[in-house]
């Protein structure tokens, strides 16, 4: 199975790639997820078919990726034990993943992603929105109760195969169990690239004679470059909470806009437009009537001793 790419005027395709690229980074670079579900959104809408735009993000993964992850290394926020945990049965996850896109038709993909897509954005909305959850840090990794942490990983991997989404389906899991966020983001990143390489070497498969447009990977890979500084220089000034809710509007939006136009729907979509506003409007405004976080500082010490 060959890919072609959509015939539009190739300088605009490339645009609309590297504008991919930089503002998955952007994202990716405050929130710490959405590189995925951002980069997938935006080249699914150039009419990119779904295989090709799911090896192009995870190539670009897999380059950002290493990058991220060895810097996560040598910081010491990789949990190995929990990166492994994580890494092996998300492979597992990507192989279905491809496996499911390598086989379905494009046209009946593109509904069963968009509602993935919306799934996802909910769940950043969800995670965003949370305020009055206490904020644990460290210097250390936690024990942590495991269970589901393997479940959460081959989930990921599934979404990671199909629409490049790991971070927004495993960080959440993670965190919930009390882990810093350090060890975190820092295992999570770890894992994500064993994960990505998998879906890509998966993909090739599907695109012997000429699949993976290089100028399209470049394009995304120029704007995520171009991003890359600008999110490091950004990050601590932009609200998390405010970015986190807008980029999940954002990939509401999007997809839902998607599904009505799949689905004939006339005026009435705008009822559902609606009901996104009014999500992110509420989400947004949580903060104001919720507790604050609480922040509990885990050292070294107190995890010796259990």
């Amino acid at each position: 199975m060959s890919i072609e790419l959509v015939d539009i005027v190739p300088m605009t395709e490339y645009l609309l790639v590297a504008l991919a690229g930089f503002l998955a980074c952007m994202v990716d670079g405050a929130l710490g997820m959405g590189f995925g579900p951002t980069s997938s959104t935006i080249l699914l809408g150039t009419g990119l078919p779904p295989v090709a735009v799911s090896a192009t993000v995870n190539v670009a993964k897999v380059a950002t990726g290493l990058a991220g992850g060895i810097s996560h290394w040598r910081f010491g926020n990789v949990d190995r034990r929990l990166a492994l945990r994580l890494a092996l049965p998300g492979m597992g996850g990507a192989l279905v993943g491809v496996t499911v896109l390598r086989n379905v038709d494009a046209s009946t993909l593109r509904p069963i992603l968009a509602v993935m897509l919306i799934a996802v954005a909910l769940r950043i909305l969800v995670r965003f929105s949370r305020t009055d959850r206490a904020a644990v840090v460290g210097d250390a990794p936690q024990d942590i109760d495991a269970r589901g942490v393997g479940a959460a990983g081959f989930a990921g991997g599934i979404t990671n195969g199909l629409i490049g989404a790991w971070g927004p389906v495993v960080t959440p899991v993670l965190l919930h169990k009390g882990l810093a966020a350090r060890f975190t983001v820092g295992s999570v990143n770890a894992a994500e690239v064993a994960v990505a390489v998998v879906s890509v070497g998966s993909l090739a498969t599907s695109m012997r004679g000429g699949g993976l447009d290089v100028g399209i990977l470049v394009a995304m890979l120029v704007g995520g470059v171009l991003a890359a500084p600008i999110a490091a220089a950004l990050v601590r000034r932009l609200p998390k909470h405010g970015m986190g809710v807008a980029v999940a509007g954002l990939l509401l939006l999007t997809n839902v806009r998607e599904l009505a136009t799949w689905s004939g729907l006339g005026p009435t979509r705008w009822i559902a437009y609606g009901a996104v506003v009014a999500a992110v409007v509420l989400a947004w405004s949580r903060p104001r009537w919720t507790r604050p976080v609480r922040t509990v500082a885990v050292s070294a010490v107190d995890v010796a001793a259990g």
